[in-house]
């Protein structure tokens, strides 16, 4: 009997955190150890966002570097996992009612690639990504993680890659004016996500803080895929849970057992 694959949401902050031993990395690690290798991996990245739904369908994708400013090290890091051309094709075939098309001209983006080089070292799991549809509301992106979430019970992973709060601008600037207000809007997200109520979730921009600590909505967003492929009665598994002003590391897993 084919086992079940987890869902996983990850607050995957810098760039800096796949080449470095940080709590957050090691989190990863753990979470990983938590269930078995899965056949496959789809990634929803916050950092592939695009005009219509697409999937990537390299047999070989290549490690892409989208950022500046970093070390040399990290540039210099390489994720050779390989892609998975036909799980893409059947991908593209399920998310057909969205309009969805292979891609064979990314990558895997350091979203994808900065978790799993701490969960799976060995790149030795396939990996596919779905891009971030830009033209689409919240609730089409909810909709499309229930169209992906039947691959869970084929053995394959869903993960969302992006953060709960991100705020560039209070990051970068120090934060520390709303501070209590990220938490706030942090710890609702949380327990809308540990309860069930998605419609909270998917309606988050309603939230008082959220345009202080979600203004981002390609890092929100892959959040939502994971709540949608959510299973009946699977309890939320929070970790890493982490704020930073105008950045939260808070991740959520569903199907990695008690």
């Amino acid at each position: 009997m084919t086992q079940k694959a987890p869902t996983l949401f990850l607050g995957h902050g810098s760039p800096m955190n796949a080449i470095e031993d940080t709590p957050w990395s090691r989190g990863w690690r753990a979470i990983a150890a938590r269930f078995s290798k899965p056949r496959a991996i789809v990634c929803v990245s916050a950092h592939w966002i695009t005009e219509g739904v697409r999937v990537t369908a390299n047999a070989q994708p290549r490690t892409i570097h989208d950022f500046g400013g970093f070390p040399p090290e990290l540039f210099a890091v390489q994720y050779p996992a390989p892609g998975d051309p036909a799980l893409a094709a059947d991908i593209a075939k399920r998310l057909a009612a969205f309009s969805a098309e292979t891609d064979e001209r990314w990558g895997l983006d350091h979203g994808t690639w900065s978790a799993l080089v701490h969960m799976y070292p060995d790149a030795d799991v396939p990996v596919v990504q779905v891009s971030l549809d830009a033209r689409r509301p919240p609730t089409a992106h909810y909709a499309i993680g229930q169209a992906l979430a039947p691959l869970r019970q084929e053995d394959v992973a869903i993960i969302g890659s992006g953060d709960i709060v991100h705020n560039l601008r209070a990051f970068f600037g120090g934060g520390g004016d709303n501070d209590a207000g990220d938490r706030a809007f942090d710890d609702d997200i949380v327990s809308a996500a540990e309860s069930g109520d998605h419609q909270a979730v998917i309606h988050y921009r309603s939230h008082p803080q959220a345009a202080h600590s979600a203004p981002d909505w390609d890092h929100f967003f892959p959040l939502l895929y994971v709540l949608a492929a959510r299973g009946e009665g699977e309890s939320a598994h929070v970790f890493n849970r982490e704020l930073f002003p105008g950045l939260s590391m808070t991740s959520i897993g569903f199907g990695v057992g008690a």
